[in-house]
C-alpha cells in the first residue's frame, strides 16, 4: 500500500497498534527475564497510558485539521465565486500562512482580469472607431464607383470623380499609416532612440511636410529656433510629433492666417510652442483632443481621423516629456511641447 493512500485514522490506528504492541513486547521480554509480575503489569498500564494519550492527540489533531481544511475551503470558495477572501490574523499559524499567499494570488488574479477586461474593451472600441473612420471614404468610394458604372459623364465630370476617388484614397492610407505607428508604438516594436542632436534640423524636418499646404492656403510661418539648441531626443519620431502639431495648425487656420513656431530653453526642458490664428478650442474639449480618434462635431468636414494628436502626446511622453494645450475661442491655440534635455 503506497504511504499517500493511507488516510489520517489509518494512518493514526497503525501508529497506536505499533506502539502497543512494541511496549507489550518489551514488557513481557523484561517479565521473561526478571520472572517479576510487577514488570508486566506496569508495562500494561505503560501501554493503556500511551494509548489514551495517542487518543486524545488523534482527536486534537482532527479537529484541527477539520477547521483548517474548512477556512481552506471557505477562503477558495470565496476566490472562485469572485469574493473577497477574508485573510486570516497574522498568527504564524500554517493556515494563516497558505491563506495569505491565497489572498495574494486572488489579488494577482483580479488584477489580470481587470487588464484583460480593459484591453477587450480598448480593443472593442478601436474597431468601432476604425469602422466609423472607414465607413465614409468606403461608401464614398462605392457611390463614385457606382455613379461611373451606371451613367455616363463628361470629361470634366469623370476628371472631378477621379479626383474625389484620390482624396478618399488619400484618407484612407493616412488613417492605415497612423494606425500602424501608433501600434508599433504602444506594442513596443519601435523603441525611441535619443541622441544628442539640433533641434533646428528636427524642426526643419517636421515644417517640410506642411509648407505646400500652408502656401495653398497664403498662411505665413514665423520659426524662432537658435541653431545652438540641441537636446537629446529622438530626431525622427519628434519630427513625427511636430508635424502633427504643425498639420493641425495648418488645417484649422484661416487662409491668410499665422502660424508661428518658437523654441525656448529652460533650466531641466526644451520648450517649443507652435501658435496658430484657427478657431480655437473650447475649454470643455481641451482635454479629449488627445484621445485616440477624437474630432469635435464643427470640425468633422474638415480632413483627418482624429488621431495626429494622440500620436503626438504618445510621441513625447514616451521621451519624458509632456504637451500643453492654451485656447480660446475665436483666438487661436498654442500647443506647447516640453522635452527633457537629457
Amino acid at each position: 500500500m503506497k504511504a499517500e493512500r493511507i488516510s489520517i485514522k489509518t494512518m493514526f490506528l497503525l501508529m497506536g497498534t505499533g506502539a502497543a504492541a512494541s511496549m507489550l513486547t518489551i514488557a513481557a521480554l523484561l517479565f521473561a527475564a526478571t520472572g517479576e509480575g510487577g514488570v508486566l503489569l506496569a508495562g500494561g498500564a505503560l501501554t493503556v497510558c500511551a494509548l489514551v494519550w495517542l487518543f486524545l492527540l488523534t482527536l486534537f489533531f482532527a479537529k484541527r485539521l477539520s477547521r483548517f481544511t474548512a477556512g481552506l475551503c471557505r477562503t477558495m470558495d470565496s476566490m472562485i465565486s469572485g469574493r473577497e477572501p477574508v485573510q486570516a490574523g497574522d498568527s504564524e499559524t500554517l493556515f494563516a500562512r497558505i491563506s495569505y499567499r491565497l489572498v495574494r494570488l486572488y489579488s494577482i488574479m483580479q488584477e489580470n482580469r481587470r487588464r484583460v477586461d480593459e484591453e477587450r474593451q480598448e480593443l472593442q472600441m478601436l474597431v468601432s472607431n476604425i469602422s466609423h473612420q472607414v465607413k465614409t471614404p468606403v461608401s464614398n468610394l462605392k457611390m463614385v464607383a457606382d455613379t461611373l458604372l451606371l451613367r455616363t459623364v463628361t470629361e470634366q465630370e469623370q476628371r472631378d470623380f477621379l479626383q474625389g476617388i484620390r482624396s478618399q484614397a488619400d484618407k484612407l492610407e493616412f488613417l492605415f499609416q497612423a494606425l500602424v505607428k501608433t501600434s508599433r508604438l504602444e506594442t513596443g516594436l519601435i523603441r525611441l532612440e535619443k541622441k544628442d542632436g539640433p533641434l533646428l534640423d528636427t524642426l526643419a524636418q517636421a515644417m517640410g511636410g506642411i509648407i505646400y499646404g500652408a502656401e495653398e492656403k497664403n498662411i505665413s510661418m514665423v520659426v524662432q529656433c537658435p541653431e545652438e539648441l540641441r537636446l537629446s531626443h529622438d530626431s525622427r519620431w519628434t519630427a513625427e510629433a511636430l508635424f502633427n502639431l504643425l498639420d493641425n495648425a495648418v488645417k484649422y487656420t484661416p487662409a491668410g492666417g499665422k502660424i508661428s513656431v518658437s523654441a525656448e530653453q529652460w533650466e531641466m526642458y526644451v520648450k517649443l510652442d507652435v501658435t496658430d490664428t484657427g478657431k480655437g478650442i473650447p475649454e470643455s474639449s481641451q482635454a479629449a483632443i488627445f484621445r485616440r480618434f477624437y474630432r469635435e462635431e464643427e470640425v468633422h468636414n474638415e480632413p483627418g481621423v482624429g488621431i495626429g494628436l494622440y500620436l503626438a502626446r504618445e510621441i513625447v511622453t514616451r521621451q519624458g516629456g509632456y504637451i500643453k494645450v492654451s485656447s480660446e475661442v475665436g483666438k487661436g491655440s498654442t500647443f506647447s511641447v516640453f522635452l527633457p534635455r537629457r
